[in-house]
């Protein structure tokens, strides 16, 4: 009698130890997820104040000054799904790499104080995003193991728990960069 309730207490206490672990790993990617997007936040921000410096010191294409002001726009409404977000993130992204590139035909604007602060946020705002993701897809990976080795693959299903995806550069992004591409855009 007493190593069946000997037996019961181990297991009671793997059990608990267990499903406390999963929580803590399911918190840890919902926290890695946030810092993320408080990363995008910042780098929104900024947008607005670098379109209207581009704007004063450049003939630069106001299409891509709009496409810009929209994209952020989107992205901060509050009524996107994380995809998409990823997804008009990675759109921005692009056109303010061709804005940054571009700015090399306006002497005046390279020049400008209060752009080159700008640009300055903005790659240091674009490593901490770059460093929040490696976070994020570690604790995606922490948590995953968890509930796809034994013995949590065992109970993880029945806990509902279910593996996650890691956030992946998207295949454009892959691509070795033209620079001619760049300045011809």
């Amino acid at each position: 009698m007493i190593i069946a309730l000997i037996i019961i207490g181990l297991v009671l206490i793997f059990g608990i130890t267990f499903y406390n672990g999963l929580i803590r790993k399911k918190n840890q990617v919902t926290n890695a997820f946030s810092a993320i997007d408080v990363m995008l936040k910042k780098r929104f921000d900024l947008i607005p104040n670098l379109v209207e410096v581009v704007k004063q010191y450049t003939n630069y294409e106001q299409s891509t000054l709009t496409k810009i002001v929209e994209l952020r726009a989107k992205a901060t409404s509050g009524n996107v799904s994380d995809a998409e977000k990823a997804s008009l993130d990675a759109q921005l992204s692009t056109s303010v790499k061709g804005l940054m590139v571009n700015v090399e035909n306006y002497p005046d604007l390279k020049a400008n104080t209060n752009f080159l602060n700008l640009q300055s946020t903005w790659t240091d705002s674009e490593e901490q995003i770059a460093a929040a993701r490696r976070t994020y897809n570690a604790s995606i990976t922490d948590y995953n193991n968890a509930i796809m080795m034994f013995p949590g693959s065992l109970f993880a299903g029945m806990l509902n728990y279910y593996p996650m995806s890691v956030l992946e550069t998207a295949e454009a992004e892959r691509k070795n960069v033209s620079a001619k591409d760049l300045f011809n855009n």
